[in-house]
């Protein structure tokens, strides 16, 4: 059990250290010596590599306090699943680690795999599956599905939003499972929306997907 343990906080600082690589090639800079990072993903990551370092269980006090922090973690974690698969490549209806995700692939086996929730397999499914909450542009939020039309369809392809702007996704062929910024014009002209999941939200409903 216990080699289980440091073989998975091994694998989650290793998705730390790619995304790292990642945002600082999109430009995302750490705070200065001394300082708290004022990049929320950087916060982020600071914070979550901290946590999974420390063994020493978090005291959360008892009433409304531990049920925000629940969805925070819940949040949390599902963004931690997806960025152990950062540098994992692309490849066209692959649904697994071994042999590359498609989009649809990514998002379905990170939450199915980080809250027990199994997505439809594509996209335009993904973005009208019954009980995903509409979500507003300015309103994502860490662990929000984004959808874009970069195939001359709307909901033709899918990601996972991390904070700040930015969203981790596997982009095409050739490519891997990156973060990019959805302010690039790119993303900005193809943006088709956002769905959240109702447990991301602190919500008791549970989420029934066709």
């Amino acid at each position: 059990m216990q080699g289980l343990r440091s073989l998975i906080r091994s694998k989650m600082l290793v998705g730390f250290a790619l995304l790292a690589l990642s945002l600082t090639s999109l430009g995302v800079q750490a705070a200065p010596e001394g300082g708290s990072p004022a990049d929320p993903i950087m916060r982020f990551l600071s914070e979550r590599t901290q946590r999974a370092a420390d063994t020493a269980a978090a005291i959360v006090p008892d009433g409304a306090p531990r049920l925000i922090e629940g969805v925070r973690e819940t949040a949390s974690d599902l963004i931690l699943s997806a960025m152990n698969f950062l540098g994992v490549r692309y490849r066209y209806g692959g649904s697994s680690e071994e042999t590359g995700f498609d989009c649809s692939g990514f998002t379905r086996h990170v939450f199915e795999n980080s809250i027990g929730l199994l997505l439809p397999r594509r996209a335009s499914e993904q973005a009208e599956a019954a009980g995903l909450l509409n979500v507003r542009k300015e309103e994502l939020k860490p662990g929000d599905l984004v959808f874009f039309n970069t195939m001359r369809r709307a909901f033709s392809h899918v990601g996972i939003y991390v904070g700040n702007g930015k969203f981790i996704h596997a982009p095409r062929t050739g490519s891997s499972i990156r973060v990019d910024d959805m302010s690039q014009d790119y993303w900005v002209n193809r943006y088709d929306g956002a769905r959240r999941v109702p447990q991301l939200n602190g919500s008791t409903e549970t989420a029934t997907l066709r």
